[in-house]
């Protein structure tokens, strides 16, 4: 299912809630816009938390910690995140005008906060000489698994080049992923596979993709495509970069000698 939402008044755009809209992703995420000097602050007693930097520039503040971050707009590979437990107060303050995304998931599991800086972010390409090159992406994993095993969360960026395809082939696991869209210019646009469900895919969109459902992305040429992923693991049977079931009918398209 894909979505188109605005910002509110409050400058927020409310992509899924636990407990109430989109409640089946069971998490909670939301987009922020800060206006230059302006501060948010945030303490969930239920919920682990990580904020992503999407651009302008900001600190962040929590336990006596001070971080700056900045990034001219989400298209710049230089992610940075906050990823604290619940009950850890954090406070943003906009050093510019500056827009980041929020992710929650309940969790009960104590952890050390982790601030992500460019340097500490997975980068991979995929698709590199296969499909005559329409399949070439780069995939960014913020934390996974791998990295943060105590946490219920997923976070990542894709970066989609113009014309290509990414989340290919075409695939589906059981835990719930969330896309969210950028696209540059922001005028551009692509298509986002669903399930049977095929959608135009814009600036600012939203997909929700559910159990068993094959999720495919295309980027119109001349347009950059970005979207921020973010799954939710499901209790004893978390996402790993190998949860991944590609449907049986493409799988010839997995052959390493495929070059066409």
């Amino acid at each position: 299912m894909l979505e188109k939402l605005k910002f509110n008044d409050l400058n927020e755009k409310l992509l899924c809630e636990i407990g109430g809209k989109n409640a089946d992703m069971n998490m909670t995420i939301f987009v922020k816009k800060l206006t230059k000097g302006s501060v948010f602050s945030i303490k969930d007693s239920n919920c682990e938390t990580a904020y992503l930097l999407l651009k302008g520039s900001l600190i962040f503040r929590w336990n006596g910690n001070i971080e700056i971050a900045q990034r001219i707009n989400a298209f710049e590979k230089k992610p940075y995140c906050l990823h604290v437990p619940k009950d850890i107060k954090v406070e943003i303050e906009a050093v510019s005008d500056c827009e980041f995304i929020v992710q929650q998931a309940e969790n009960d599991i104590a952890f050390e906060p982790v601030f992500y800086k460019p340097e500490d972010v997975l980068y991979q390409e995929f698709g590199v000489g296969q499909w005559g090159g329409a399949g070439h992406r780069v995939v960014s994993t913020i934390f996974d698994y791998d990295n943060a095993p105590y946490s219920k969360m997923v976070l990542g960026e894709v970066f989609n080049k113009p014309g290509c395809w990414s989340s290919y082939p075409p695939h589906h696991h059981p835990q719930p992923e969330v896309y969210y869209y950028q696209f540059n210019p922001e005028q551009g646009f692509g298509a986002c596979f669903n399930g049977e469900t095929a959608y135009k895919s814009e600036h600012g969109d939203v997909c929700f993709i559910h159990d068993g459902e094959d999720h495919q992305q295309v980027t119109a040429p001349g347009y950059d495509m970005y979207y921020v992923w973010m799954i939710r693991h499901i209790d004893n049977d978390p996402w790993y970069k190998t949860t991944r079931f590609t449907a049986p009918e493409h799988e010839w398209l997995l052959k390493d000698d495929y070059s066409k």
